[in-house]
């Protein structure tokens, strides 16, 4: 294992709702299990994929409520 990990403190969002849940991530085998709501310390390429994680999860929001904007304009002229 690599001794020269750069280190990045994050803290991911916590609510009491869909988001109270520890957050698995792996990478090349390496797992971490980290707490919401609680700064942490992890490798920066474990933090660059939950960056990629929520930036692909605010594209799925938009595309979703784009969809529901076109059926609902649609299915308006029926």
């Amino acid at each position: 294992m690599a001794e020269n990990k750069k280190m990045v403190k994050i803290k991911l969002f916590k609510d009491y709702g869909e988001y109270r849940d520890d957050v698995f991530v792996a990478v090349n085998g390496e797992s971490y299990l980290i707490q919401r709501g609680v700064e942490v310390e992890v490798p920066d390429y474990i933090a660059e994929v939950l960056e990629h994680s929520a930036a692909q999860d605010e594209k799925t929001q938009q595309l979703m409520a784009e969809t529901q904007a076109r059926y609902e304009k649609k299915t308006a002229t029926l």
